[in-house]
């Protein structure tokens, strides 16, 4: 069985400030999120569950899927703020979705097979996808043994300011033990330097280090362990309206606890996004060195 690809596109609507302004950076308006998918194709995934919300479900299968539905089977689930188990209710007042675990976590009913995760607004490279399909595909019929891809720290850096990243650490057998949230990390005269939260001065870091960039391999017993310990955490943060349930809360969990393994996947590839306004000139520049050295077609559907 073919893997799938989740995709979290959730936070796409307020994100771009509605689908009709979903940014096209290719030569025919291709967004980032194509040249994902068109990446998952070749690399041999079967399918694709977006994870919208309802707001732009019309907009989303009026002008996104239609792009895809003859390259690869495609599937929609929603993560709205009611989304909860029974019993739970979300407070009156919260205004913020609750996080990039419990968006993995709508994707249960649609996902049977090992399963990668990815940003809807990141570019993350042929290889990386490629990586991930082979480890996906060596992981169907086990449990608790899942992966993320680890790209080295210098080949996520934006050129117009500086940006946060989760740094992995990881034991002799490439097992992630902990990932550690680096801040104003940003390339100076050839090094890469980060701000220290405690001292406050900034500190070089080796460029070569994994980081962690939402690029996730699971196996559908990861929605098990979600779900017992989304209400755990829906009881801890009753009265915290801002309390996100991300990747890495269930991540460092599973591991703490021996429960399951994570592997660190090393990826040659460049990741880019637009972090800032600035970025995007030179993600367009990028994209059009790739289709000239034709890793991409210049149209892709």
């Amino acid at each position: 069985m073919k893997p799938t690809l989740l995709v979290l596109a959730a936070g796409m609507g307020s994100r771009y400030g509605g689908l009709k302004q979903l940014d096209g950076l290719g030569p025919n308006g291709e967004t980032i999120m194509d040249y994902s998918i068109y990446d998952a194709i070749r690399a041999g995934f079967g399918k694709v569950v977006f994870v919208i919300r309802h707001t732009f479900e019309n907009d989303f299968r009026e002008k996104i899927i239609p792009k895809y539905d003859k390259s690869i089977d495609v599937e929609v689930v929603f993560q709205e703020l009611d989304s909860l188990p029974a019993g739970f209710k979300a407070p009156a007042d919260r205004v913020k979705p609750w996080g990039t675990n419990h968006a993995i976590m709508m994707g249960e009913k649609a996902i049977n097979e090992p399963f990668a995760v990815i940003n809807a607004d990141d570019f993350y490279g042929k290889e990386s996808f490629q990586i991930l399909a082979d480890a996906l595909n060596s992981m169907a019929g086990t449990k608790n043994n899942y992966c993320m891809v680890g790209y080295r720290l210098g080949n996520t850096l934006s050129e117009s300011g500086h940006v946060s990243r989760g740094v992995c650490q990881t034991d002799a057998n490439k097992k992630l033990t902990t990932v550690v949230e680096h801040y104003e990390v940003q390339r100076k005269n050839d090094t890469v330097i980060f701000k220290d939260q405690e001292s406050g001065e900034y500190k070089t870091i080796d460029e070569n280090l994994p980081v962690s960039m939402n690029m996730w391999g699971f196996t559908p017993d990861y929605f098990e362990h979600s779900n017992k310990d989304f209400k755990e955490f829906l009881q801890a943060n009753a009265d915290n309206i801002k309390a996100e349930y991300g990747i890495p809360t269930m991540v460092n969990k599973l591991i703490q606890s021996n429960t399951a393994t994570i592997k660190v996947l090393d990826t040659p590839c460049k990741w880019f996004g637009v972090t800032y306004q600035e970025d995007r000139p030179s993600v367009v520049a990028k994209i059009h060195q790739l289709i000239q050295s034709g890793i991409y077609p210049s149209k892709l559907f």
